[in-house]
C-alpha cells in the first residue's frame, strides 16, 4: 500500500503523525454552525467508549453541519478488557485520553480544557467507560461517583443553559448530577433479552432522575434540563435502528442549540 503513495504521504504514514492523519477526520467550519464538544471515555465497548455509537454521533453531527472537538478525560482506565474474550487483562493499563484518541484520529484534548465558552452543546456516547471511567458506575450503582471533570462539564452547560446529549448508559450521569433530569435508557422490563439492561431505569430513579421509557429508535427531550438522551446498544437490535435513534437524539440536540 505504501508503495502506492507519494513520498511525502509514504512519511507521513510511517510516522503515523497527528498533525497530519488526525486532520483529516475534520471538515472545514461552516458559518454560524453549532459548536459541539464530544466527550470520549477510552476505546472498545467493554472499558470505553462504544465505536459505532461514537461513529454515529459524529455522522448525525456532521450531516447537521456542526463543527465537533473530541475531549476525554486524562485519566487510568478503571482496567483493560480483551476484548476478544471479554475478560480483563490483568497485566495491562491504559490511559483513557490515550485510548479515545483512537477514536478521534489523534485530534483529542483533555476534559479539563473543555468550557461553555467555547461550545454550544455537549454530547456523551456510550459505552462501558461511562460508567467505569467517567463515573464509578459499574461498581458502586446508585452510590457512584462522578469524575470530577465530566461532573464540572454537566453542570456548566445545565447552568449556561445549553444543551446536553448521551446516549446508552450515559444518561445515568445527568440522572447523578442534574437531580431530577428526564432520561431514557430504553425499556423497563428485558422483554425475553430485548433489554438486557433494563435494570438500569430503576438505577436511574434511585440516583435521582426521572426515567422515562422510549423505543431504541427514539429520543427522550427534558425541555426544562435541555437534556436529549437515547437508548441505543442497551437494546439489542439490529445496527440501523441504533444509529437512527442516536441520529434523533444529535437533532434534538442540534435544535436545541439554535444554530
Amino acid at each position: 500500500m505504501l508503495a502506492s503513495c507519494g513520498p511525502a504521504l509514504r512519511s507521513t504514514l510511517r510516522r503515523a503523525a497527528p498533525a497530519g492523519i488526525a486532520s483529516f477526520h475534520c471538515s472545514a467550519p461552516r458559518s454560524r454552525s453549532a459548536r459541539v464538544a464530544v466527550v470520549l471515555s477510552g476505546c472498545g465497548v467493554y472499558d470505553g467508549t462504544e465505536i459505532h455509537e461514537a461513529s454515529a454521533v459524529l455522522v448525525h453531527l456532521s450531516r447537521g453541519g456542526a463543527e465537533v472537538q473530541m475531549y476525554a478525560p486524562d485519566v487510568p482506565q478503571m482496567h483493560v478488557i480483551d476484548h476478544s474474550k471479554g475478560q480483563p487483562a490483568e497485566a495491562e493499563s491504559r490511559n483513557v485520553l490515550v485510548e479515545s484518541a483512537r477514536i478521534a484520529r489523534g485530534k483529542i484534548t483533555s476534559l479539563a480544557k473543555l468550557t461553555t465558552a467555547d461550545h454550544d452543546a455537549v454530547i456523551f456516547p456510550g459505552g462501558f467507560g461511562a460508567a467505569k471511567n467517567l463515573s464509578t458506575f459499574a461498581v458502586d450503582g446508585k452510590d457512584c461517583k462522578v469524575n470530577r471533570e465530566v461532573e464540572r462539564v454537566l453542570k456548566d452547560f445545565h447552568k449556561a443553559g445549553k444543551p446536553i446529549g448521551l446516549c446508552c448508559i450515559s444518561p445515568v450521569l445527568a440522572a447523578k448530577v442534574l437531580s431530577g433530569a428526564e432520561v431514557t435508557v430504553g425499556h423497563e422490563e428485558e422483554e425475553g433479552g430485548k433489554w438486557p439492561y433494563a435494570g438500569t431505569a430503576g438505577a436511574i430513579k434511585e440516583l435521582g432522575g426521572k426515567h422515562c421509557v422510549k423505543e431504541v429508535t427514539e429520543a427522550h427531550v427534558d425541555t426544562k434540563n435541555k437534556v436529549v438522551t437515547t437508548p441505543a446498544f442497551m437494546c439489542e437490535t439490529e445496527l440501523h435502528h441504533i444509529f437512527d435513534g442516536i441520529g434523533a437524539m444529535v437533532k434534538n440536540v442540534l435544535k436545541l442549540t439554535g444554530k
